[in-house]
């Protein structure tokens, strides 16, 4: 098992041997802003950065190296694979950028095609993000598993919007839908069904975003920023949240929570080995086998294998300064097949 972990400024890699767990840094100085890796292979690995545009890994990190082919905008800001449209040897991949825009390879990441349709949407005049007011991005891409060729796109901040055909065309937002979707999640079992981690709060649709719920009983926090979903149960649902973005992301001022709902409940909040709250930047939540969830946050990485029941908390070697930042985006991957 190898986990990685975009930080402020430095992408860590550590993984999991029989020793125990090793821990290095890569892209030192890149500032990472995502990840992801190819569920095809899990050894090829993405990661876009704040200044420096998009750097692939085809060892699971060991090295890097710049994408082939320049992309308009160096701020890359969301990348995802969708193995579904694979193209022989490769998965199709996209990126999202700032200011807002989605581009698509089909190639490994060599070339890429810009998608312009999307700037031409009706609420794009409306979109922008309150810290920085005179632009917007990109903020998560999520290929749906079920249907190759439909991808949705989340605006930081202004709109979900979604396309049927590879990023050429796109369908504008709904009413009554996530207007700053953080994190978007789809389930392999459920076609149609999306949750949405927002800034507006949680959201539901089972029609693939035509008409969305709004499910908060329980909640005392709502800034939503991670979701991940059980695999195997597309009912029990975990989500990280704040009273805003200003308790969010600064350690100094941080307080965060995880929460859980199942068939039939209410969230209610998980502490059975988690850090307390306060000083708790919001959580990255992942979901990799059924029961399996993992939280990474200032404090570090914690797992669950009980469906969040309970948490421990990884012996990855964090140094303090890792704890006056947060964690930006997190991903699993596996060892190389060369690898002990």
């Amino acid at each position: 098992m190898i986990v990685i972990i975009a930080l402020q400024g430095v992408v860590v890699l550590a993984r999991e041997g029989t020793g125990g767990w090793m821990a290095r840094e890569v892209l030192d100085g890149k500032r990472p802003l995502c990840v992801a890796v190819d569920p095809l292979s899990r050894e090829r690995m993405y990661c876009g950065t704040a200044h420096h545009g998009l750097w692939i890994s085809d060892d699971a990190g060991e090295s890097w190296r710049p994408s082939g082919a320049a992309i308009a905008q160096s701020r890359i800001t969301a990348v995802a694979v969708a193995a579904a449209e694979s193209r022989g040897r490769h998965s199709v991949v996209y990126v999202g950028t700032e200011p807002s825009a989605v581009y698509r390879s089909e190639d490994g990441g060599q070339r890429w095609e810009p998608m312009d349709a999307l700037k031409k949407l009706p609420s794009a005049a409306t979109w922008s993000f309150p810290p920085r007011p005179d632009t917007h991005h990109v903020r998560w891409l999520e290929p749906d598993p079920h249907q190759p060729g439909r991808i949705f796109a989340c605006i930081e901040a202004g709109a979900l919007v979604r396309s049927d055909d590879g990023g050429r065309t796109w369908r504008d937002r709904v009413a009554g839908g996530p207007y700053d979707t953080h994190t978007l999640a789809t389930h392999a079992a459920t076609p149609g069904r999306l949750y949405s981690a927002a800034g507006d709060g949680y959201f539901e649709t089972d029609d693939a975003g035509a008409t969305w719920l709004h499910p908060e009983a329980g909640l005392r926090h709502h800034y939503l920023f991670g979701v991940a979903v059980d695999p195997q149960d597309a009912e029990t649902v975990l989500v990280s949240a704040a009273r805003g973005p200003f308790k969010a992301y600064d350690p100094s001022r941080a307080e965060s929570a995880v929460y859980r709902k199942s068939a039939g409940t209410e969230w209610r909040p998980l502490r059975g080995g988690l850090p307390e709250e306060t000083g708790t930047t919001v959580s990255v939540l992942s979901a990799t086998a059924p029961g399996v969830f993992w939280a990474a946050n200032n404090r570090g990485v914690y797992r669950s294998v009980d469906g969040g029941q309970t948490w421990e908390r990884l012996a990855i070697p964090w140094p303090e300064r890792y704890a006056r930042g947060n964690v930006l985006a997190f991903a699993q991957g596996s060892f190389p097949s060369n690898s002990s």
